[in-house]
């Protein structure tokens, strides 16, 4: 006898001669997919904003601090908003005599040295 499908918005049953299965969708699964990743999310941005901070050039530190204002942590997009923010991380060296680790393209930078760290910290969320 062939299988009978019947397909619900909330699963799946099928009946054959010899028995029937029902798959149902967990009603919960989306919101607690959806929270774990918001969790998640949070913990990436501000392990992005604390490892950068070693790496963002410094003078009065507003720079730095720029990066705490204009990020909404769990967005998922990390903003330094001061307006010599883009000229200080495309346009200068990627090091400073003051300290070798602050300087240009301080993202990537700390992307190569850490990224399977934050990585790592995220998936014990």
């Amino acid at each position: 006898m062939a299988l009978k499908k019947i397909t619900t918005p909330k699963g799946s049953i099928i009946n054959s001669g010899n028995g029937k299965a029902e798959l149902t969708w967990n009603q919960n699964f989306a919101a607690k997919r959806n929270a774990q990743f918001s969790r998640k999310q949070m913990f990436v941005d501000s392990e992005v904003l604390r490892r950068c901070s070693p790496r963002v050039p410094f003078q009065t530190g507003m720079l730095e601090k720029s990066g705490k204002l204009g990020t909404d942590v769990g967005s998922g997009e990390v903003d330094y908003i001061a307006p010599y923010a883009a000229m200080q991380y495309y346009g200068t060296a990627d090091t400073r005599p003051y300290d070798a680790n602050r300087g240009a393209h301080w993202f990537e930078r700390m992307k190569v040295a850490e990224k399977e760290d934050i990585l790592r910290g995220a998936d014990k969320i």
